[in-house]
């Protein structure tokens, strides 16, 4: 896979710090250098201690990716793909099947879906990376990066915060239907589990905006957009301001009308392309579960 810059400064600059201006980490310079890829510059093989002028075009070769662990069992049950393109891959994640294996599911994730997607569509040396995750039992989109670099790019916006994912939630009891309002409260473990959060004053602080949409006596439809990433966010948030996620049992919800699992879907997803520098917006529909309980609002 190949990469092409042209270095447009005034003065000379060492290719190593050119490279860092483009987010190539030292990680990926040393899988260049030890696993095939190759930097050059016009076309030229370089090394990273050499200057280079303004104007020369300097162009990064990755080698093929060959991290794939020997456990990852590839699964080839067909994706719900929303997006491909040479750098990324966006699926929308049915309820009931973990992001990443694990092992209680170590056949059958997400991740092993993509991995036997990119077997059957003979994408040579390239293993899946997961961007963003979902719980188990939440649905909804799910970003890929298809190589090292865009997943590096990826990360760095995900930790400035810069990835925009928006919620559709159902949950218990009814809010005014103009009721808009953040939840911030800090979040942490609960000392008697080892999976539930809980809201707690000492936590990692935790912003989620809330939107009420539409509400009934059979529950109330919100859009959600967490602020901060924190380990079920939404739900603990939810819970805490008495009004729990249809279907989640672990904080409080029940189940209702069809819906077996937490009543929470990742809609829409904004963010910068990773080598493009366009924003891009994605929207995934909502399970068939979650509609179907919609028509009782």
């Amino acid at each position: 896979m190949k990469f092409e810059w042209q270095y447009l400064g005034d003065s000379e600059i060492r290719l190593k710090s050119f490279l860092k201006q483009q987010h190539v980490s030292r990680r990926l310079l040393a899988k260049i250098r030890h696993e095939g890829g190759e930097i050059l510059v016009d076309n030229v093989s370089g090394r990273t201690i050499d200057k280079i002028h303004s104007k020369q075009v300097v162009t990064l070769l990755l080698p093929p990716e060959h991290g794939r662990k020997t456990e990852l069992v590839p699964s080839y049950v067909p994706l719900d793909i929303i997006y491909e393109d040479r750098d990324l891959l966006i699926i929308n994640k049915p309820a009931h099947l973990t992001s990443v294996p694990s092992k209680l599911y170590l056949n059958d994730s997400l991740v092993n879906r993509v991995c036997g997607y990119y077997e059957v569509r003979n994408y040579r040396g390239l293993i899946p990376h997961i961007v963003s995750r979902l719980d188990r039992d939440t649905s909804g989109l799910v970003l890929f990066a298809k190589h090292r670099y865009a997943h590096a790019l990826l990360d760095i916006q995900m930790q400035q915060r810069k990835i925009s994912k928006q919620y559709v939630a159902l949950v218990e009891g009814q809010l005014a239907q103009s009721d808009e309002f953040d939840v911030h409260a800090a979040i942490g473990r609960d000392p008697q589990s080892l999976f539930k959060r809980q809201v707690v004053t000492d936590g990692q602080q935790a912003l989620t905006h809330i939107k009420c949409l539409q509400s009934s006596a059979a529950g109330s439809l919100l859009l959600v957009q967490p602020k901060t990433g924190r380990t079920h966010q939404i739900r603990v948030h939810c819970a805490s301001i008495g009004h729990p996620l249809l279907g989640d049992t672990m904080y409080g919800g029940h189940f209702r009308g069809g819906l077996y699992r937490q009543a929470l879907h990742c809609y829409r997803l904004t963010f910068k392309h990773p080598l493009t520098g366009k924003i891009m917006t994605f929207t995934a529909p909502l399970k068939k579960d979650m509609s179907e309980y919609m028509k009782n609002l």
